[in-house]
């Protein structure tokens, strides 16, 4: 006989793990974009939690005009044929009590205990490969309270895990390390991109990285990064970082951009260490050119034993596109400055 002794709750678990595993290779692929919501919940009690749902789902975000991060679509499984096909999407909540079918079928696919209302239940390939289901499950009264909690909890992680996707996603290409490496020894700072970005040294200690690929007619991402030294007693005011932008626009970027300052963000930041101000609003093509425009970061921040202040600008250009992702990639470069 053997000596060996295995748990029998191991094997059951190991079953159970198997047989999820065997049952999610035989489903469909999920598909819809990472910011597409399928929402399933029934008509009533859609009309009495939309407006707590989607103030927190859809929170208006900043790039050229108001945009929002994830775009939200409501169905009624229990009286929409289309729920067989949309149930499939890769971001999809369900709401409802522990008693609402959908609910019920998806705690239960997912091999997950009954949870007490309120609850966020987050589960994989209930329906489709590749899928998450945000289970929202709610008490039988008064629900509202529970979906503007449970709501919020959703898009944080959802935006927490869009941001990992991006980021994950704007350097297949590699990083380029050498780059890095070299601004850090031979300039004074370093920052890290991803090897699909060209690089440029103007005069003046004008340090440019661009990438136009494939196209500059479909999607452009730059970023500049100069500094002052001696740095100035006090970090720039809006006003003077605005003509900062302004005069390397006009004198380094291909082609000359004015603000559109419609919408502004000024505040301050700390950046690895470093403090500094960060001023975020929009750009525009001059009158006569070719109608043009986008976002922009421009950020100021000091590094005292260098007695340098680094000012450094990164814009999108990016027609006909939503332009989230872009300025989450411009927000990623941009964090990884470091003073050196």
């Amino acid at each position: 006989m053997s000596r060996f002794h295995i748990p029998v709750k191991a094997v059951a678990g190991s079953l159970v793990a198997l047989v999820l595993l065997l049952a999610a290779c035989e489903q469909p692929r999920s598909h819809g974009d990472l910011d597409a919501v399928i929402v399933g919940v029934e008509q009533e009690l859609w009309q009495s939690v939309e407006e707590e749902f989607r103030a927190q789902m859809e929170p208006t975000i900043q790039t050229v005009r108001e945009e929002r991060p994830f775009r939200v679509t409501q169905i009624d499984p229990a009286t929409e044929d289309a729920w067989g096909q949309l149930r499939r999407f890769r971001q999809t909540v369900v709401m409802g009590t522990t008693e609402t079918p959908w609910v019920a079928e998806a705690l239960d696919r997912g091999g997950e205990a009954v949870p007490e209302a309120p609850a966020l239940v987050e589960v994989l390939n209930v329906w489709a490969r590749g899928q998450k289901v945000w289970v929202l499950v709610l008490p039988e009264t008064d629900p509202g309270p529970a979906v503007t909690e449970l709501a919020a909890e959703v898009q944080q992680k959802m935006d927490q895990e869009y941001r990992e996707w991006v980021r994950s996603r704007m350097y297949v290409s590699g990083r380029d390390t050498i780059l890095a490496d070299s601004l850090a020894q031979n300039v004074g700072f370093s920052m890290q991109f991803p090897n699909v970005y060209r690089y440029y040294v103007e005069a003046d200690s004008v340090f440019r990285f661009r990438n136009d690929n494939p196209s500059p007619r479909e999607l452009i991402r730059e970023v500049a990064v100069t500094w002052w030294e001696p740095a100035p007693d006090e970090l720039p005011t809006r006003a003077e970082l605005e003509a900062w932008r302004l005069e390397m626009a006009a004198n380094y970027y291909v082609d000359p951009q004015e603000l559109d300052t419609s919408v502004v963000t000024f505040e301050p930041i700390s950046l690895n260490g470093a403090e500094g101000v960060e001023f975020q609003s929009a750009w525009r093509s001059l009158p006569d050119a070719w109608p043009a425009g986008g976002p922009f970061i421009t950020r100021a921040v000091h590094c005292p034993d260098q007695d340098r202040l680094y000012v450094m600008d990164a814009w999108v250009y990016a027609p006909e596109r939503t332009k989230y992702q872009y300025v989450i990639q411009l927000q990623n470069i941009l964090n990884s400055f470091r003073c050196t």
